[in-house]
């Protein structure tokens, strides 16, 4: 039997006869954290881990993947495509040298499997324990400059503390980030947006200056102070923001995160002492898309974030349409379409984050009833959608005596707007609201 209960590390001993292998890693660090047991398991090997690789994966009928060769890094994924062991060759054959070449101690944590034993020289438990995440060389940082951010992911999942000479190490060497390749960048963001302290990492990294250099946009957006309708400067409205997001969408949070990139290019002061930021949700849901490319993001993500960014003011803009007013709302259903409820989610967290002087409870309780009927609204209607139109362009041009134009489409828009409102439900309604434009 093994330590962890495990059943696949079990198979691992079973098919090993002499080979000296050892767990280590994130497996090791989340079940002296919490006692949880991770899908994803890293391998050291002190002889040849390609040909213990190999010989895994045909044991366990898995997919063997090459991912560095040169420094003997191999992968086997398991028919179910969820778990997977990642194995390496230790540094020189010896497993405590291994050890104190790591990142940070808690992940320096041993099991040897064959013999069943935890193997701590680090004394990574010890630091598990204690609550703070340091590193037995300040080298071992720069060896892969990765590691200047995967400290603050560490930092999101657990809280601990960053013990006070790797923090400032860190802040020193923040700038050597840009030589890593934007996709291992990606990764490490999408998961500390997936973690459970994110917003604590976001001002942790704040306090160290090195959200900047992660995030490009955070310079300018530093610069823009409190105003009469915002209670927080811009940076840390944005993070309040992120805080004030319910769901469990790390896109959406990231979406809140840049959900005012736009204000620093039209940020005005009008000569009453107003602060302006005429049109920063049209410039935003650009200029996002141009930083999100850097980091790596994919055309899905991109469009997905740069849409709410560019239209998250559009709920609350609503209220002025009046409560009744079911054709506007029914234009932002569809324009939004499967974004709406991330859409109002995110109003709802701007709103929140947003309570400077000229702000009424009253004002906020207002904005928040509204988008709270708005989701109500789209549940209802949403299904409709999908609904048989009454007219088409054809019906419209021989109706109308008018050739194939934008016009054409503009009607047929207007149309279908008016149906999912149901303010026409039939044909014969439909004929007789044509009849009544004028062309």
């Amino acid at each position: 039997m093994n330590l962890f209960n495990d059943c696949l590390i079990e198979k691992i001993k079973e098919y090993n006869t002499d080979d000296e292998i050892y767990l280590v890693g994130g497996y090791l660090r989340n079940y002296f954290i919490n006692k949880t047991i991770s899908s994803d398991r890293d391998i050291v090997c002190i002889r040849d881990s390609y040909l213990f690789a190999k010989k895994l994966a045909d044991k366990l009928n898995a997919t063997f993947i090459e991912l560095d060769n040169e420094n003997k890094i191999y992968r086997v994924v398991l028919e179910d495509k969820t778990n997977y062991i990642d194995i390496s060759q230790a540094l020189n054959n010896n497993i405590e040298q291994d050890a104190f070449r790591r990142d940070f101690t808690i992940n320096s944590i041993y099991y040897d499997i064959k013999n069943d034993k935890i193997l701590d020289y680090a004394n990574g438990i010890e630091d598990i324990k204690n609550k703070i995440i340091r590193t037995t060389n300040l080298s071992n940082i720069l060896d892969d400059p990765l590691r200047l951010l995967r400290l603050y992911r560490f930092y999101s999942i657990t809280s601990f503390d960053i013990e006070e000479e790797l923090c400032e190490f860190v802040k020193n060497n923040i700038e050597k980030i840009n030589s890593v390749a934007k996709e291992r960048i990606n990764y490490e963001i999408m998961q500390i947006f997936s973690s459970k302290y994110l917003t604590d990492t976001l001002l942790k990294m704040l306090e160290d200056n090195v959200l900047e250099y992660i995030f490009p946009f955070v310079k300018e957006v530093k610069k823009i102070p409190p105003n009469s309708h915002h209670h927080l400067d811009l940076i840390h409205h944005l993070i309040e923001t992120v805080n004030n997001i319910r769901l469990d969408k790390p896109l959406l949070k990231l979406a809140a995160f840049y959900h005012d990139i736009g204000k620093p290019s039209t940020w005005t002061i009008e000569e009453s002492g107003r602060h302006r930021f005429i049109g920063h949700d049209t410039v935003g849901g650009e200029l996002v898309k141009e930083e999100l490319k850097k980091l790596g993001f994919s055309n899905k993500q991109i469009n997905y974030i740069s849409k709410l960014v560019r239209y998250h003011i559009y709920p609350c803009s609503l209220i002025n349409a009046g409560e009744d007013n079911k054709k506007a709302k029914a234009r932002f259903i569809r324009k939004l379409g499967d974004e709406v409820p991330d859409v109002i989610e995110l109003a709802r967290a701007d709103r929140l984050s947003a309570q400077g002087e000229a702000i009424t409870k009253d004002m906020i309780d207002l904005t928040l009833n509204h988008l709270e009927n708005l989701l109500e609204y789209y549940a209802e209607i949403k299904n409709t959608f999908v609904m048989t139109p009454l007219l088409n362009g054809e019906d419209i041009m021989n109706i109308l005596n008018i050739k194939p134009s934008k016009k054409v489409g503009e009607i047929l828009e207007n149309l279908k707007e008016m149906q999912i409102a149901k303010e026409i439900t039939t044909k014969k309604e439909a004929l007789e609201y044509i009849k009544t434009l004028q062309i």
